[in-house]
């Protein structure tokens, strides 16, 4: 009995959630378009990070070689958008990839999804704000730190910020008041800042390429060493680095080692192509739109990412690059000061659509699992202009609070933890869905391409890949040499767990490189591993693939997913205890939430619960749009309505 209740717990875990992504029905107002998306996407992730991330990491781990470092984090994000950009041809609704895990691995997994890309905007929103404030007071001589200091100080140290930065909270109010007049003057705005962004960008390539000589990249550490510097107009006499600093000279002064070091900490300059993601509600074409823009967005900022680097690297020698601001110190190197101008104006912008790009898409998370009824309720509701109102209201709070009295610093590593954890259920979510069969009682429908509804039209169920009364029994031989070319539940079981151990593999594979050093039985171990990853992949390659037409899909199945998987869970890794121990708080957090409230009040559980209790089966259920007075989303009245018209050969339309 005991057993019976905990297994029926556990599938209440992971129950996973309805929907239909046919439905034209949205609570929130579709008025972006494509180049909306392409905007948004740039902006969030192209921000104050090229202005600053480019010359700190030539400096101390690539040279000139910072070029290859920003190819290999593109490519490895590539991999995540590509994942992204499939679920978002798949289930165009708003919630990114809090939805993803729940229409696939279920409820737990999403909530635990969810929740952090919560604290990932939030410290996002936040640490941004602070940035423009400081950004901003350095122009006008540092005169709104110099008041809070004198009359607002904090004597807290390690627990809270010196000063309250009462400008980086007018900053969010003023930001919340934009998202909460609409998501169509938002995104007017956003789109400004972003081409006044891109524009001063381009100055700086052309203008780096232009004073820029190849001989910056051709660098002798004997010449630099004994050179006499005295005539040049920078002091660089006090600050010439020494011999280990400056590696051995060259393209690749820091060897590919260094290069690969570099690309880990670039990895995080491509974060922020997720926001596209949870504006599946808010799109015209979003099977369409999604992918394009997710894909695009990436494309862009890599161009930006490279240029801007391979300008700095050309203008200036890689070891007098600065720290802290490259760019203006690279200008008054070649002669231009006034270029500084330009630089801030960049800035401001990229902090401005850094900012928007951290708080556009934290609104509707919180809206997406309060809709879910996992997080309250109140939280769901909608302004007369389709706006998120409350959500957007309660994330502007938190993101002030946030701004207002923590110095950031300490929590921003836990933006990485949200972001990766929930690329790498992203990646999983993908693998398991592509290989799973087709069935009217699957958890949730296709969001299938136009020519593919006409085809289906008057069908009253897809095809199972076997025949009406035959059951697949379980063999090696079945296992790598399937009998049938459409998935079966066998298939997709088989894909199921095999992605489980991989994950799991993963896991402890990242945990023994990152501490295992180089032992001999570390090797041993390592090797091990990576030959069972090899051998399951297999397993997964050799069954049959869903015929499902989307508008987009993931190339080279099941590599990709696998491959960004390994590259996400290996980056969480090189995170230090103190950020794993903040991140434990916020889940206990979390798992208070959900356990005392959302596990009660989920609509998935609603649901079940209804129709167990009037002992109804999905074969003869007869849908009404409101089960004992709760209120039934959109999402599952469509559903369920599509259910049960399949079966009376109607024509196919959804409600």
């Amino acid at each position: 009995m005991a057993l019976a209740k905990l297994l029926g717990f556990g599938k209440q875990l992971l129950r996973v959630k309805v929907v239909n992504c046919n439905s034209e029905e949205s609570r929130l107002c579709r008025c972006l378009n494509t180049f909306d998306l392409v905007a948004l996407g740039v902006g969030s992730t192209l921000g104050a990070g090229v202005y600053v991330l480019a010359g700190a990491v030539a400096r101390a781990n690539a040279g000139p070689a910072i070029v290859l470092s920003f190819l290999i984090a593109a490519l490895a994000s590539v991999l995540a958008g590509l994942c992204y950009a499939e679920f978002g041809a798949r289930v165009p609704k708003t919630g990114s990839a809090y939805l993803y895990s729940y229409v696939t691995v279920g409820e737990l997994w999403a909530f635990i999804t969810g929740w952090n890309l919560i604290l990932s905007y939030i410290i996002g929103t936040s640490s941004v704000a602070r940035a423009w404030s400081a950004t901003f007071d350095e122009l006008i001589g540092r005169h709104i730190e110099h008041f809070c200091r004198q009359y607002m100080s904090i004597n807290a140290p390690g627990i809270l910020a010196e000063y309250p930065d009462m400008f980086a909270v007018l900053i969010i109010i003023t930001l919340t008041g934009l998202l909460t007049f609409g998501v169509k003057e938002s995104a007017m705005v956003n789109k400004v800042f972003t081409c006044i962004n891109v524009l001063v960008l381009l100055f700086m390539v052309v203008s780096g390429l232009v004073k820029g000589t190849l001989k910056n990249w051709q660098l002798d550490p004997e010449q630099i060493l004994h050179v006499n510097n005295t005539n040049n107009t920078l002091n660089i006499t006090e600050s010439l680095p020494s011999r280990e600093s400056i590696g051995k000279g060259g393209f690749m002064p820091f060897g590919f080692t260094g290069v690969l070091s570099g690309a880990a900490t670039c990895f995080y300059a491509f974060v922020g192509f997720d926001c596209i993601a949870t504006t599946g509600e808010e799109v015209k074409n979003p099977q369409r739109a999604i992918p394009i823009g997710i894909v695009s967005s990436l494309l862009i900022c890599f161009v930006a990412y490279f240029g801007v680097s391979a300008a700095l690297t050309l203008m200036m020698p890689y070891y007098l690059l600065d720290n802290n601001s490259p760019l203006p110190v690279a200008f008054k190197y070649v002669g231009w000061e006034g270029a500084t101008y330009a630089v801030a104006v960049g800035s401001l912008c990229a902090l401005s659509t850094s900012l928007l790009g951290s708080m556009f898409p934290l609104p509707r998370i919180i809206f997406a699992m309060a809709r879910d009824g996992l997080l309250f309720s109140f939280l769901a509701r909608v302004s007369e202009r389709k706006s998120p109102i409350t959500s957007t209201l309660a994330a502007g709070v938190m993101s002030a609070i946030m701004a207002f009295l923590f110095d950031l610093k300490d929590l921003v590593d836990l933006m990485s933890i949200g972001t990766l954890l929930a690329y790498t259920l992203v990646a999983a979510c993908v693998l398991v869905l592509r290989y799973q069969p087709e069935q009217p009682s699957m958890s949730y429908q296709m969001a299938s391409t136009q020519e593919e509804v006409e085809l289906s039209d008057g069908i009253s169920a897809p095809s199972m890949g076997i025949l009406p009364g035959m059951e697949e029994s379980f063999s090696f031989k079945t296992l790598l040499f399937p009998d049938n070319t459409e998935p079966s539940a066998l298939s997709g079981f088989n894909v199921n767990i095999c992605v489980s151990v991989i994950g799991l593999l993963i896991l402890v594979f990242c945990i023994l490189a990152v501490q295992g050093g180089i032992a001999v039985w570390n090797i041993v171990a390592l090797s091990v591993i990576f030959m069972v990853c090899l051998l399951l992949i297999f397993i997964i390659w050799r069954q049959p693939e869903s015929k499902t037409k989307l508008s987009f899909k993931v190339p080279l199945l099941p590599f990709i997913p696998v491959i960004s998987m390994f590259v996400n869970v290996y980056l969480m890794m090189q995170l230090d205890r103190g950020t794993w121990m903040r991140f434990a708080v916020w889940m206990a957090i979390g798992f208070a939430i959900y356990f005392c409230y959302g596990f009660h009040h989920s609509n998935e559980g609603a649901l079940v619960r209804s129709s167990s209790d009037t002992g109804t089966e999905m074969n003869g259920f007869k849908p009404s749009h409101n089960h004992d007075g709760e209120d039934t989303s959109p999402e599952k009245e469509a559903f369920l309505h599509d259910d049960s018209e399949a079966r009376d050969d109607d024509d196919g339309e959804f409600s």
